[in-house]
């Protein structure tokens, strides 16, 4: 079977280019392509340094969050990973694993706790634990230890990394803020949707409010595939409940830090308005929202 997926992007262990492009990845997520990341990485130097092993272990991850800053960088997040203790079992502590990467290999790890654990920590920059047992593995900072809500950011050097995009979207509609049409039509989205097709959203900067000048936040276009769609025949109306989200303040490259990050569910719909029930990390409240976005709609 001839795989849908095609490398845009390929690194090396020392993260230089081997093949593609940035501008190649930039330009598949801009049509709206999904990112899945390959990875390649020795037992006994990433899994389990006391090992005696050295099989190469080779790793394939969907990053169903992605992100367009910009219109030239790229970043993508995993949303629906749970820790796991390769090869057989969990990892120790029930919570997400919010790993992201950008374009040119730095990755990051958010990680809100579910099991509700004794909080030990405080808010802020904490100090960068030493792992002389895995060379390869080099961490730069700490956020939040000992809260529910721990991250930090990191390069791991992989053996290499594929950025593989499958590029078989079609922009359909896309409407501004307030609601008007920019380009095609919401009967096209309708009809489509009708006929069993899948729908993908882009959000405009869904995340300025993280940022602490908002206005001021950097240009960018989140990606999100939708489940439940509806569409409304009389007032041309289609609302659509997205896939989970994790939303990050806009930086290149994309960084966790304190309080610069959240998660939950998004409910956009043709005449702009975005409806968020989000959830704070550290305490695992919600809130809920509604503001107004240009957004591009997919279908395949």
């Amino acid at each position: 079977m001839k795989s849908p997926w095609q490398p845009a992007l390929v690194l090396k262990s020392d993260r230089t280019v081997e093949a593609g492009s940035d501008a190649a990845l930039a330009k598949a997520i801009h049509n709206g392509a999904d990112l899945r990341i390959y990875t390649e990485f020795l037992n006994n130097e990433h899994v389990d340094p006391k090992s005696d092993s050295a099989e190469r272990i080779r790793e394939c991850a969907d990053f169903r969050c992605t992100y367009l800053l910009e219109d030239r960088w790229t970043a993508g997040i995993m949303t629906l990973r749970q820790p796991v203790s390769l090869p057989d079992h969990f990892g120790s502590r029930s919570s997400m694993s919010f790993f992201m990467y950008n374009q040119d290999g730095n990755q990051s790890i958010a990680r809100p706790y579910l099991d509700g654990g004794e909080i030990t920590g405080k808010l802020g920059p904490s100090p960068v634990e030493p792992y002389p047992e895995m060379p390869k593995y080099h961490q730069f900072d700490n956020w939040d230890v000992g809260t529910n809500a721990p991250s930090h950011n990191f390069i791991y050097d992989f053996e290499m990394f594929r950025y593989l995009v499958r590029d078989d979207w079609q922009e359909i509609f896309a409407n501004d803020a307030k609601g008007n049409t920019v380009s095609g039509s919401v009967e096209k989205l309708g009809d489509a949707f009708r006929e069993g097709l899948e729908v993908k959203v882009g959000i405009h900067g869904l995340c300025d409010d993280l940022d602490e000048h908002p206005s001021q936040a950097i240009p960018h276009e989140v990606f999100i595939q939708t489940g439940s769609c509806y569409y409304y025949t009389e007032q041309k109306l289609f609302v659509a409940g997205a896939h989970p989200v994790v939303r990050v303040r806009p930086g290149i490259p994309m960084k966790y830090t304190s309080r610069n990050w959240d998660f939950g569910w998004l409910l956009p719909r043709s005449d702009g308005l975005v409806s968020q029930l989000l959830y704070n990390p550290y305490t695992l409240e919600s809130r809920r929202e509604t503001k107004h976005h240009a957004i591009r709609w997919f279908v395949r």
